[in-house]
């Protein structure tokens, strides 16, 4: 048998993987080590007065911009489909379930810089964009970039974005077009709008120069910030300023809820991922839970299974954990609740009803259920009703769940 030169192949084939196994490494690492993280002390970002944009803006699409625009409108559900890569770049670098971070202001700096970059990856990804020819992006067969600022305004131009002769060979070849994004997850807002990039759209220092020329206002990097006369040259794309970042549930749930939530540990013993997810299915309730907030609470591999487990211990307490299988979406809709998809769930506390019960409600086995009220919630509760979670589940006659309406 011939034997493929190469890397030798290890004598001690049991001690070679002992050599490869993680479980070695993680015996004393740290990386993936629970800990709970401080409320942030300062915002995001900044939004200068000379920046702000307002919502429901009706422009007009200037000629070389067109082209652009009209490739975005083209899209399918383009507008939900950037707002969600925005938020999945930053969870990217929040790393929640490993980190169980939760606010931008929990990054390093190294990896605040990158968050630029991990938004142009995920729009390119998302909207499948080919390269430039001499900038990242092609769109409608012409270069554009992209450009990222957690301070509206705040974006940093390079030289060979625009036409400068004093810039010699740094200059670029045309005045290129910039999509310019924007997000601050503390207010849940963002934009995005396209701009053509032009020496004099960009900021200029007050003082002149020995020959009383005008100085461009460069940073160290040789880049340039757009000046505050350009706003009236963006084309912002859905109106100008929207406010519906996917939300981070974590950032903005009240202090003390957070803190009981990720604090949650049974009698003596130290915090658990599935206490702190059954934690946060009985203090957020009424409003959808995304898999990226379970992820972060739980901090484990399986942490789904979590979400999953947290209907059986919930139950005794009057709680139900609804997801997106079976006759799940059907109580959900029947209950007036927001209906999860698949990596979402949603709880509630319940009571049992009447039939002439005027609550939204649904019928189990004989047995109405409505959502408790305020005045139910402190009583003791019944134990919520085990309802359905098969898959072929089709109407209410072979799940035996009735909306009752």
């Amino acid at each position: 048998m011939n034997i493929q030169e190469g890397l030798p192949f290890p004598q001690d084939a049991a001690q070679a993987g002992m050599q490869e196994s993680r479980a070695l490494a993680a015996q004393h690492s740290r990386r993936n080590e629970f800990r709970t993280w401080d409320l942030p002390r300062e915002a995001m970002g900044r939004v200068p007065r000379e920046w702000r944009i307002q919502s429901g803006l009706t422009q007009d699409v200037p000629d070389d911009l067109a082209p652009f625009v009209a490739w975005f409108n083209s899209q399918p559900q383009a507008r939900e489909r950037f707002r969600w890569a925005l938020r999945d770049s930053l969870d990217e670098l929040l790393d929640g379930p490993r980190t169980g971070r939760w606010a931008y202001q929990h990054l390093t700096k190294t990896e605040k810089t990158y968050l630029g970059t991990a938004v142009e990856v995920n729009l390119t990804k998302e909207f499948d964009i080919d390269n430039g020819a001499d900038l990242d992006w092609s769109i409608a067969g012409l270069d554009i970039d992209c450009k990222f600022s957690k301070d509206l305004g705040g974006w940093e131009i390079p030289m060979e974005m625009y036409r400068c002769a004093d810039h010699g060979e740094r200059s670029g070849r045309a005045d290129h077009v910039a999509v310019l994004t924007w997000m601050n997850d503390d207010t849940s807002e963002w934009a995005a709008g396209i701009v053509r990039i032009t020496d004099e759209r960009l900021r200029w220092k007050q003082e002149r120069n020995a020959h009383g020329n005008p100085v461009r206002a460069y940073n160290r990097d040789n880049k340039r910030k757009l000046d505050y006369s350009a706003k009236s040259e963006v084309y912002w794309l859905w109106g100008g300023l929207q406010r519906d970042l996917p939300t981070n549930l974590l950032l903005h749930l009240e202090p003390e809820t957070r803190k009981r939530i990720l604090n949650a540990s049974l009698p003596g013993r130290a915090t658990s991922g599935q206490q702190r997810v059954n934690q946060l299915f009985r203090e957020v309730q009424d409003q959808l839970i995304g898999r990226q907030t379970v992820l972060t609470v739980a901090q484990q591999d399986d942490s789904p299974k979590r979400a999953r487990d947290a209907r059986i211990a919930l139950r005794p307490e009057g709680i139900v954990v609804l997801g997106h299988q079976g006759s799940h979406p059907h109580v959900a809709r029947a209950l007036e609740l927001p209906v999860p998809i698949k990596g979402e769930w949603i709880s509630t506390r319940l009571v049992p009803v009447s039939s002439d019960d005027a609550r939204p409600k649904f019928s189990l086995d004989g047995q109405f259920w409505a959502r408790a009220r305020e005045d139910e919630l402190h009583s003791e509760p019944d134990p919520a009703p085990d309802i359905p979670d098969k898959r072929e589940i089709d109407g209410q006659n072979r799940s035996g769940v009735d909306s009752g309406l």
